[in-house]
């Protein structure tokens, strides 16, 4: 028999626990619509889109066209951190994505990211326009990120990962990669709290390819729904990722497409809120039909 709401027994629905990622320029509602970070790298050498960005006009081009497609943040990265790759000096990377960050916040009122680990770069990019720091290191490599980031009260992603991009990937060993990455982010956030940051500005990020083999990262993706400190988002990249190469084969980075969706749609159901991609428009439309099914609007 049909309750007075129309479900059985006339039970509720479950509410929705709120979840919020602060920035200066605006406060993410993220109990329920996941949002879509797009990559902008405007560096040399990245694994997917090297060189393709690095001029003025090219990136912003670019990030109009992820905008159109419904980007909310646009994450911009000027030193590549694929496995291998060679760091570069603070000035240089300042170079790269000052010009674009304050270009594009000339033009567009969103949500800019900066991808670095450097204070002086991150400093630059919040000066520029920046809402946000992507930190892969998790505020690790500069001792100066975390006081900045609590000054500035910009929103902070927090990522892990084992080592240093240039040797990460040569023999990343874990007693238990879930629990291991789940202790690393209840330390950062203590940590990063009493350095005093906002803990609703903290987002993480399991760091997917950065220091973890296959088998690490599918461990990761089949926890995403127990990995991050209570109350706080979790931000996903894993984006035409060379795991997906290796379990399917897909060697060229165009077929890597489907299979980013695929990660994506699922990582959705486990309630990651926040995916950084290359790929905007259907990665969207995939979030958004989840949510569809599941709320029963768009």
């Amino acid at each position: 028999m049909m309750g007075k709401l129309g479900r059985p027994g006339g039970a509720r629905k479950p509410s929705v626990p709120a979840m919020i990622w602060k920035t200066p320029r605006a406060t993410l509602d993220l109990s329920r619509h996941a949002r879509v970070m797009g990559i902008l790298n405007v560096t040399p050498d990245s694994f997917s889109d090297g060189g393709r960005h690095s001029r003025l006009e090219s990136a912003l081009e670019h990030a109009r066209c992820m905008i159109a497609e419904g980007a909310d943040i646009i994450d911009i990265g000027g030193e590549s951190t694929r496995p291998g790759a060679q760091p570069v000096t603070a000035e240089e990377e300042t170079a790269r994505v000052f010009p674009v960050i304050r270009a594009l916040r000339d033009e567009w009122n969103g949500l800019i990211s900066i991808d670095t680990m450097k204070a002086g770069v991150a400093l630059a990019a919040l000066g520029a326009g920046a809402d946000i720091v992507n930190d892969v290191s998790g505020l690790r490599a500069d001792p100066h990120m975390a006081g900045l980031c609590a000054t500035a009260g910009c929103g902070v992603v927090v990522m892990h990962m084992l080592g240093e991009p240039r040797t990460m990937q040569l023999a990343p060993h874990y007693g238990d990669v879930v629990a291991d990455v789940r202790a690393f982010f209840h330390e950062r956030m203590e940590t990063l709290i009493a350095a005093g940051i906002d803990p609703d500005a903290l987002c993480f990020d399991p760091g997917i390819g950065f220091g973890k083999k296959l088998d690490h990262n599918l461990a990761l993706l089949r926890a995403l729904d127990c990995l991050a400190p209570r109350g706080r988002p979790l931000l996903l990249g894993a984006s035409r990722k060379s795991f997906i190469a290796s379990l399917l084969e897909k060697g060229d980075l165009a077929l890597r497409h489907w299979p980013t969706v695929a990660i994506t749609a699922l990582a959705r159901e486990k309630g990651v809120m926040l995916h950084r991609v290359h790929d905007v428009r259907a990665v969207r439309e995939a979030l958004r039909m989840i949510e569809a099914v599941a709320h029963r609007s768009l």
